[in-house]
């Protein structure tokens, strides 16, 4: 029985390494992907393959993402106490990880079409390089966003083999959106990243300019989603579920200015877990009401 609770306890501590809870933000976009590629649900053996990919792909990718930041995160108080700093878990358990869901995601390519396997190295290649962006380019917001986007086509390819308009402007819309808050969660660490010489929009553009850089990506990710509600002929509950979208995402920016900091943390992750839900749910509605 002890076994089993031990077994059970390092389970929470990996899901929690890889905040495993942050699947919400990108898997519903690749959920509305699927669902647009099959018009409808496609077979389980799809949709079970694309959900073993999508969960493995995403916490490796954030399994290497705390692997090679361990130095960084311990030098930094706001992120000394996550696991590989506090030695919570170690060098060797992180890296097992890594290569548990990694072969996860790419068994399931291979499970999936030709295509997947062909193009399955390019979002591991993403994923690394990723890791590394915020010690050369402000832009490593826009390259978390690219590594995140590439849920919804790689989910559309999964049912289908191929590649359409619609799957790659959900990738930029989810590339848009992530990069956007991403900019917002990291006004907290400007002080620490100046002094690090690492990089990011608000480090080196400063908090005001990039609050509007966030809302920028938003605006534009909004009106994407817009275009899709025309290019996809989709209804009224499509639309409604944009219009909350939208509001959510102007809450999200009305919580967050240069003199209030306080809400960062909700501002850039609880509200956008909702935001992927509520497009999801409404997308779906109006796709099987229809």
């Amino acid at each position: 029985m002890s076994m089993v609770s031990e077994m059970i306890g390092k389970l929470k501590t990996y899901g929690n390494l890889v905040m495993f809870s942050h699947t919400l933000f990108s898997l519903p976009f690749a959920m509305v992907a699927m669902l647009w590629a099959a018009q409808g649900i496609p077979s389980l053996w799809t949709f079970v393959w694309i959900l073993l990919a999508l969960v493995g792909a995403r916490n490796g990718a954030n399994a290497i993402n705390r692997l090679v930041d361990r130095n960084i995160d311990a030098k930094n108080p706001r992120t000394a106490g996550r696991h590989l700093p506090s030695g919570q878990v170690n060098v060797g358990e992180v890296m097992g990880l890594i290569i548990v869901c990694f072969a996860l995601y790419l068994l399931a390519a291979f499970m999936l079409n030709p295509l997947c396997v062909v193009l399955s190295p390019l979002p591991v290649i993403i994923f690394l390089l990723y890791s590394y962006t915020k010690r050369f380019t402000w832009a490593c917001h826009l390259v978390l966003g690219i590594a995140c986007g590439g849920a919804p086509v790689g989910a559309w390819i999964a049912v289908k083999g191929n590649i359409d308009w619609a799957s790659l402007v959900l990738g930029a819309v989810v590339t848009l959106w992530i990069a956007g808050f991403d900019i917002i969660y990291a006004v907290q660490d400007v002080k620490f990243d100046r002094e690090e010489n690492l990089f990011s929009i608000p480090s080196i553009f400063g908090v005001k300019n990039a609050l509007m850089i966030s809302t920028l990506f938003h605006i534009v990710a909004v009106g994407m989603l817009l275009h899709l509600y025309f290019y996809r002929n989709m209804g009224w509950l499509y639309l409604t579920g944009l219009g909350i979208v939208g509001l959510l995402l102007a809450i999200e920016h009305i919580m967050v200015s240069p003199g209030n900091m306080r809400n960062v943390k909700i501002a850039s992750y609880s509200i956008n877990q909702i935001v992927s839900v509520v497009f999801f749910a409404f997308t779906a509605l109006d796709l099987f009401l229809k």
